[in-house]
């Protein structure tokens, strides 16, 4: 039974720490929409996304306004689009991208995801031509999302999916340079990739998914500075046990949003995502609850093992506020949305180096990182198989998405405005890895995946 202290706490979250619901996500299977005929495959795929999601804003709008919880983004993921178009025959997947972009537009969601393949210990010729029609895809769409997942634990690093990528990345910076390469901002490159993640821009409805179901993604980096200002100086046994309470309160408002959007919208309840996940405002950083704990600038010394503590006690809290915590429910650290981040590459202190650290504790990986737009295909290709790494080693999930800007040198700033916020140009060098990227092949699953 939620007190009448519980609702007045969640008031002063809501109304004085950002917390927010930060998206209502639809996943929708598009496995009946098949054919051999692209342009049929398109008109199902439109039809099906409208019947189930012609509702989704406005019953996202309704309970916002009715429940006094701002829910900041709806959006729709779908089956990975290289396994919906294979049959077309076609060797340009942009006609369904554009057929995508085009229903989201009509039912008003931010995003919609799934425009992807998985490649973790292969290519398809669909994979192929999907990976392929990448930089076309995301330059001519407005709302479209791309993955590509190119190791598991399972399975190991697919270094030719990596060394591809790299290049794709470049065609996308070139095709989008007026817009800061903000094409780059709409793909993530991972191991691991995750089937009800509902976060863009790496979300997409998985194999194992509903034919139709309701994800939620709650945040609240304030509400957990705001706690931690009220222990100051106490040990880290206080520190763990204050961010699991706060994060059970969250975890609950994002399980009453889910719950009520599923019955309105007469869809599955999927699971509660909870990620710390940041915005460019002031005092909605994850960057300054790691300076709450004692770091005096994000990147320094203890950065890495404040966030370990962070990332595990978000998990704690939330698991015991739902049975249905999934996706990536931890800590995000996507450095263009942090104010606290951006601040802290001003200023020099956080560097890529100390954020590759950094992720092999927290939810997800290298996010939203601008480099110069001169760095190499094989540098970018690098960057990406070291996250790989540390995900297949680590059992976890990590992605990359990294933007290197066309005429950008270190320093510069990218505004991208919206919760994308501005990249501060960091440096990722530009020699030293073309002969590891030239090998090809694929780099063998750990020994931990051998499982059974």
């Amino acid at each position: 039974m939620i007190t009448k202290y519980e609702v007045l706490d969640t008031i002063k979250m809501i109304d004085t720490e950002h917390l927010d619901v930060r998206t209502i996500t639809m996943g929708i299977s598009l496995r009946d929409c098949v054919s051999s005929d692209a342009l049929v495959c398109c008109d199902n795929i439109k039809k099906k996304i409208y019947r189930l999601a012609r509702n989704l804003v406005a019953v996202g709008d309704d309970i916002a306004r009715e429940f006094g919880v701002p829910i900041v983004n709806k959006r729709i993921s779908v089956t990975p689009i290289a396994e919906i178009a294979a049959s077309s025959g076609l060797d340009d997947y942009t006609v369904f991208a554009k057929a995508l972009d085009e229903v989201a537009m009509d039912i008003g969601v931010n995003f919609i995801g799934g425009f992807g393949a998985l490649v973790h210990k292969g290519e398809t010729k669909s994979d192929t031509v999907l990976i392929e029609s990448l930089p076309s895809a995301l330059a001519s769409t407005q709302r479209v999302c791309g993955f590509v997942n190119v190791a598991s634990t399972r399975t190991g690093i697919n270094m030719d999916a990596v060394a591809k990528m790299g290049r794709v990345l470049k065609d996308i910076a070139e095709l989008t340079k007026d817009q800061g390469a903000i094409g780059c901002a709409k793909l993530v490159v991972f191991a691991n990739a995750i089937e009800d993640n509902p976060f863009m821009a790496g979300a997409f409805c998985g194999a194992g998914e509903p034919e139709c179901a309701i994800n939620v993604g709650v945040s609240g980096p304030g509400v957990v500075k705001a706690a931690l200002e009220k222990v100051r100086g106490e040990s880290f046994e206080v520190v763990a046990e204050t961010i699991k309470k706060t994060a059970f309160q969250v975890t609950r408002v994002g399980q009453l949003v889910a719950k009520e959007a599923s019955q309105r919208l007469g869809v599955p309840f999927g699971i509660v995502d909870l990620s710390l996940a940041p915005t460019p405002a002031v005092g909605d950083s994850v960057a300054r609850i790691l300076e709450e704990m004692g770091v005096d600038v994000c990147g320094m010394h203890g950065t890495t093992a404040a966030l370990a503590l962070l990332n595990d006690a978000v998990k704690k809290g939330g698991v015991m506020a739902s049975s249905q915590v999934g996706g990536l429910s931890g800590a995000f650290i996507p450095v263009s949305e942090d104010e606290g981040m951006v601040a802290a590459a001003r200023q020099g202190v956080l560097t890529l180096e100390k954020l590759e650290a950094m992720t092999a504790v927290c939810s997800v990986g290298l996010d939203m990182i601008g480099v110069p737009g001169d760095t190499p295909a094989s540098v970018l290709s690098a960057i990406i198989a070291d996250e790989a790494a540390i995900g297949v080693v680590g059992n976890k999930t990590t992605g990359v998405r990294i933007i290197p800007v066309p005429g950008a040198k270190v320093g510069d700033v990218v505004e991208f405005g919206g919760l994308l916020g501005h990249v501060i140009v960091m440096d990722a060098g530009k020699s030293g890895c073309e002969r590891l990227i030239a090998r090809g092949g694929r780099i063998p699953a750990p020994l931990q995946g051998i499982r059974n």
